[in-house]
């Protein structure tokens, strides 16, 4: 058989072992990476049962789904929403990782691993399962639970650790030592590229897609976005880093787009066929005879990734001001092993430094940690109900939820703040655009020069590579050196409110006019030499030009402005489809408010009721302030308002309330309509002479009154389909019924034969 019969033979094998494992999973309640897993392992080459011909192969099919995997978790990411998770998430998440970081560390050496392989073990250790999570409060009913707010945000971020992780550790396995310097460097270079390739990817990807709106087909819209995942793929390969990073950066630029929810759902089998081709891959490394010669490291791997997640959970939440019952919950939740421990030990194991025996033990420890997972989070309530219980009562008060810190302070250190976060954002995006064009300058332009002008002195092309250079960093420059209009209104509030204020003010001005004439001069610097002076004098110059050139700001704008339009546009959709809705989400961020819409199902057991007889309040919590009815608007409705099919109703209540109450009229939305009884027949049969119907008129009958109603008559050879009221019946007329089963079996039996 030729190679690329074997392939699909093993593609064969696969996938059907994948689908059967997968519905004994789901009949189980189970999650279906268990169901892969255990496929993996049963067609894998430890057992033999099926004779792969070609596991190499698929490995590289893998590969593909860790691609397609990353990329849909991209999508699903947005840096908007990372900014948006608050401090609480970012401190549960930065304590888990940091913890369990150094435990794997420490575990590791114990167990006489290498110093390489404890680091690894560090690394894969301080991931949860985002997928298991979601699965198992989906199963339990938790979505909307208070706590789930602060676990979901965790996982945001710690997927975003994960990624960096990564790159960090092949830093360190590719210099094979533990060096500060190089990981300094490695998370610098990182850093830049996510930087540079956000702000790119959200300056040209939303204007192409939007101008190619017209002509986007699904087909075409699936085919764009994949090759514009592969394309960073093969970047993020280029600038040295993993595959995955360029996929998950791709997704999350796509997922600001208009287009990002639809692209996801049109990616979402693609990434499922080759996910499962993934975690079956894993599961075919799972070789028994080494779990069982390594039982000792998986008991202890197990025992300290279910303990420690959940101390070191419940801790981070506890120091985030969150409250015991929420830090329990979400260190009970947190307690087991996710999809990027596979990734990172496959890196190690890839990289050569980690022994083979390590990977098929974290995936028995990443098998063990799902089945209790379900289990953990049952066991949050007890556990917290114990705590209660056992504690002094002075540090369960000293445990409740602290104020915000947000919101705490007085306004002129909010405005600081503010102020200050701005200021080097702004720098930070900046900077990062001037550096790669100055590197760009030196990489490449200067070659395409010498290609252009192959005649040309060298005092010619040092000037036009400079010109060249400058021309390009110029609007950057001004836009790094000149207040935008955000910080400006900031810096004059803070004067305006304290004359001391003027000189920090003034320092944070004239440090950003230095840090752009610098690039100036190290650009310039690149073609030639300066004496001090020619320095000073540019120094100089370059305060002079941005201090007068602060007064015509609106001149230089349009990259910026048509930056943010993009990075925007999302939001801004959503604010003109639903303006009631995104303003209260707006007003109300730091409060406990909601405001969502939904639509009522014409299955739901509200439609054609008044708002009176329906218990929102005393049910979900919530309030009616708007309904939607085709064209017309209905503000602050009556209690005698009626509720009809595909009416838009605005809930607003408690984040949890209003969840609850989306999360419920959805599934009356997917719920299919009642499977169709035998209850309703059509039915035929001959009119009898003498019988009760005969000689009689249709309207002098009690049928519609007993549920039948006659549809057609035969008569002569002739029928008659919609018979007149006043038509009279007689014998050996052919009478079609339709109506009530019973009813009409009665009628049959009383007045004639059936034939049908």
């Amino acid at each position: 058989m030729s190679e690329e019969l074997n392939l699909v033979k093993d593609l064969a094998v696969i996938l059907i072992a994948a689908g059967v494992f997968t519905i004994i999973s789901k009949a189980l309640k189970q999650p279906l990476i268990l169901g892969y897993i255990v496929a993996g392992f049963i067609v894998g080459p430890h057992l033999g049962l099926f004779g792969m011909s070609s596991v190499e192969s698929v490995e590289q099919w893998s590969e593909i789904g860790i691609i397609f995997l990353l990329f849909a978790l991209g999508l699903e990411f947005s840096f908007k929403k990372l900014l948006g998770v608050g401090s609480s998430a970012l401190i549960t998440a930065g304590c888990v990782c940091v913890g369990m970081f150094v435990t794997g560390n420490i575990v590791g050496r114990a167990l006489g691993w290498s110093a390489m392989e404890s680091i690894f073990l560090g690394g894969l250790m301080s991931m949860s399962s985002t997928t298991i999570i979601i699965k198992a409060y989906n199963d339990l009913g938790l979505k909307n639970k208070a706590y789930s707010t602060l676990v979901f945000g965790t996982l945001v971020v710690e997927d975003l650790i994960a990624v960096v992780l990564m790159v960090l550790l092949t830093t360190i396995a590719t210099a094979n030592r533990f060096a500060g310097g190089e990981m300094a460097m490695g998370l610098a270079k990182l850093l830049f590229f996510l930087i540079l390739w956000f702000l790119v990817g959200i300056y040209l990807i939303p204007s192409f897609l939007k101008w190619a709106r017209r002509y986007l087909t699904d087909e075409i819209l699936l085919l764009v976005s994949i090759g514009l995942c592969f394309g960073m793929v093969s970047l993020a390969s280029y600038a040295g880093f993993s595959s995955a990073l360029g996929a998950f950066v791709m997704g999350s630029i796509l997922s600001e787009t208009l287009e990002g929810e639809h692209i996801a759902k049109l990616v979402h089998n693609i990434k499922d066929l080759f996910g499962a081709i993934f975690f079956v891959s894993v599961g075919m490394m799972v070789d028994p005879a080494v779990i069982g010669a390594h039982w000792l490291p998986v008991l202890v791997l197990t025992i300290v990734t279910i303990v420690g997640m959940t101390i070191f959970g419940s801790l981070g939440a506890l120091v985030s001001g969150r409250g015991l019952n929420t830090a329990v919950h979400t260190g009970f939740s947190l307690a087991q092993l996710g999809e990027f421990s596979f990734i990172i030990a496959s890196l190690g194991v890839g990289l050569g430094v980690m022994r083979g025996f390590i990977y098929p033990v974290i995936i028995a420890v990443s098998v063990i940690t799902t089945f209790t997972t379900p289990y953990m989070i049952k066991a949050a309530t007890p556990a917290f109900d114990f705590l209660s219980r056992k504690l002094p009562v002075k540090w369960l008060v000293r445990l409740e939820p602290t104020v915000d810190q947000e919101t705490a302070g007085n306004d002129e250190r909010n405005r600081w703040k503010e102020l200050l976060k701005k200021y080097f954002l702004r720098l930070l995006l900046y900077g990062v655009v001037l550096t790669a064009i100055f590197m760009g300058s030196q990489l490449y332009l200067d070659r395409l020069i010498v290609l252009l002008l192959p005649d040309a002195t060298d005092a010619l092309r040092n000037a036009i590579s400079l010109a060249v250079t400058l021309a390009v960093m110029a609007p950057f420059l001004y836009g790094m050196a000149v207040n935008g209009s955000d910080i400006k209104r900031s810096a004059v509030q803070l004067m305006k409110e304290k004359d001391s204020n003027k000189w920090p003010v003034l320092f944070l001005v004239f440090l950003r006019i230095f840090i752009a004439i610098a690039f100036a001069i190290a650009a310039i610097l690149q073609h030639y030499s300066l004496s001090y002076w020619s320095i000073l004098l540019i120094i100089l110059s370059g305060l002079v030009f941005f201090i007068l050139a602060r007064r015509s700001v609106h001149q230089f704008t349009g990259l910026e402005e048509h930056f943010i339009t993009n990075l925007n546009q999302k939001e801004e959709f959503e604010r003109r489809r639903t303006p009631f809705s995104a303003g209260v989400q707006s007003k109300m961020r730091r409060h406990d408010v909601a405001a969502e819409s939904v639509t009522i199902s014409p299955h739901s057991e509200y439609a054609g009721k008044r708002l009176r007889e329906i218990p929102f309040r005393q049910q979900y919590g919530i309030n009616i302030a708007k309904i939607i009815r085709g064209g017309r608007r209905i503000v602050i409705p009556t209690p005698d308002e009626f509720l009809f099919p595909y009416d838009e109703v605005l809930a607003i209540g408690t984040k949890a309330d209003v969840g609850r109450f989306v999360e419920d009229m959805t599934a009356e939305q997917l719920r299919e309509p009642a499977a169709e009884t035998d209850d309703f027949v059509l039915d035929c049969f001959t009119l009898q002479p003498g019988c009760y119907l005969d000689g009689m008129a249709l309207r002098e009958t009690d049928m519609r009154q007993r549920g039948c109603m006659v549809v057609g008559i035969e008569r002569d050879g002739s029928s008659n389909m919609s018979p007149k009221p006043d038509f009279r019946f007689r014998s050996g007329d052919r009478v079609w019924l339709a109506g009530d089963r019973l009813e009409c079996e009665k009628m049959v039996l009383s007045h004639g034969n059936t034939e049908a």
